[in-house]
């Protein structure tokens, strides 16, 4: 069994998340999702629209994710690997270089953004309103 991890805050759910999760669970065949807790996003001067624990709602009834887990802080990916026995950490290509840290543990992969949408650019719109 090939196992896949991703992480994001996953607010204010848009196609460019849903395309995110479906290539991400088509790299194996199980889908962990780390999302950003309301505390750990706080530290990052992020407020959400929706909860941690309705994020989490949301995600575990989309088709593509298997298990959702807590994201409290920078450092835990390491360990996330570990205890999840992943295989293939993804994320988008924003981040690019970021995680090549854990090609020791497991194969990274950065994938493209969907263009022209992002959680800052539904946020803008909503605001001009």
């Amino acid at each position: 069994m090939i196992k896949v991890l991703t992480y994001g805050t996953f607010d204010l759910l848009h196609h460019g998340h849903i395309r995110l999760l479906e290539r991400s669970r088509a790299l194996g065949d199980h889908l962990t999702v780390a999302v950003s807790t309301d505390q750990f996003n706080l530290g990052k001067g992020k407020m959400c629209a929706y909860t941690y624990e309705e994020r989490v709602h949301i995600l575990r009834a989309i088709r593509y994710v298997d298990n959702v887990i807590p994201e409290t802080d920078w450092e835990q990916k390491i360990d996330d690997v570990k205890n999840h026995d992943i295989d293939i950490f993804v994320i988008g290509d924003d981040w690019e270089g970021e995680f090549d840290f854990l090609k020791d543990y497991c194969k990274v992969l950065y994938l493209p953004r969907t263009p022209d949408i992002s959680t800052t650019q539904v946020k803008e719109m909503l605001s001009n309103k």
